[in-house]
């Protein structure tokens, strides 16, 4: 199974340099790096060209747009995708096989974080609050876990199906929150609690940064509108799921013995 890690990066190049060591110490390497360099002013796609990624240049700036360049260029059958300040454990690519070539009916995994970078303390407010919060609010209107854009994967065919409908040109909204609200009632999502990357702990240590991340939930969920509203997938989803329950064969009854 062909596996292409997309980083998005921008102004980011020593950050960068230290997350594409870490996947250069993989125990089941990436069978391709993708760097998808969002208008840089300093040297992260030449940090990027160093160490063996393949650069994709998407000049108009917003994550938004620079995973879905990511996405559409990357030749994997599985597509995983970190920022620039994450830090994968040496087993993260290995997980992220396993779960899916266990799992033929997967279509996207997501995992958590924990902040290295600075004090016990703020590392907690992060793990339990900033991240966590994610989970516990977003998971029940859903029907399944939002996905953490600093550590997912996904199919390459999920995001075919899907690649058209993500709005790639707002600046001021979580790319992968907008892609888990576009999720159809069909698709599995799984979120493994042991899959932990390290990131940056930047929007927690500035207020502004903080302020700015939690405005961008509210315009991503206002974006998709009443209609479009998450508690209303919810339903859609356990309604797939009812239909794909009946569709079940019953099995026949078990045959009386003759005599």
């Amino acid at each position: 199974m062909r596996i292409s890690v997309v980083v998005p990066v921008r102004d980011d190049a020593r950050l960068l340099e230290r997350c594409l060591a870490a996947l250069a110490r993989q125990s089941r390497p990436a069978d391709e790096i993708v760097v998808v360099d969002n208008g840089s002013s300093d040297d992260s796609a030449a940090v990027a060209r160093v160490a063996g990624a393949r650069v994709v240049v998407e000049p108009m700036p917003g994550i938004p747009r620079a995973a879905s360049a990511g996405y559409d260029a990357a030749t994997g059958e599985l597509i995983a995708r970190i920022d620039a300040d994450t830090v994968c454990p040496p087993d993260w690519v290995a997980r992220i096989e396993e779960h899916f070539a266990g799992d033929p009916s997967l279509d996207f995994l997501t995992g958590d974080a924990r902040f290295a970078d600075t004090v016990p303390w703020v590392d907690w407010i992060g793990r339990h609050f900033y991240i966590g919060s994610l989970y516990r609010v977003m998971s029940p209107l859903l029907g399944h876990p939002p996905l953490f854009g600093s550590n997912l994967a996904m199919r390459a065919e999920a995001w075919r199906q899907l690649s058209a409908e993500v709005h790639r040109d707002r600046r001021d909204i979580h790319d992968d929150i907008d892609l888990a609200l576009h999720v159809r009632p069909e698709m599995t999502v799984r979120r493994d609690r042991e899959l932990i990357v390290d990131v940056a702990a930047r929007p927690l240590t500035d207020p502004r940064s903080l302020l700015r991340h939690v405005w961008w939930v509210v315009t991503t969920l206002a974006l998709h509108g009443w209609a479009d509203a998450p508690w209303r997938r919810r339903a859609r989803r356990r309604a797939a799921a009812s239909r794909g329950s009946a569709q079940k064969p019953t099995p026949p009854a078990l045959q009386q013995p003759a005599g």
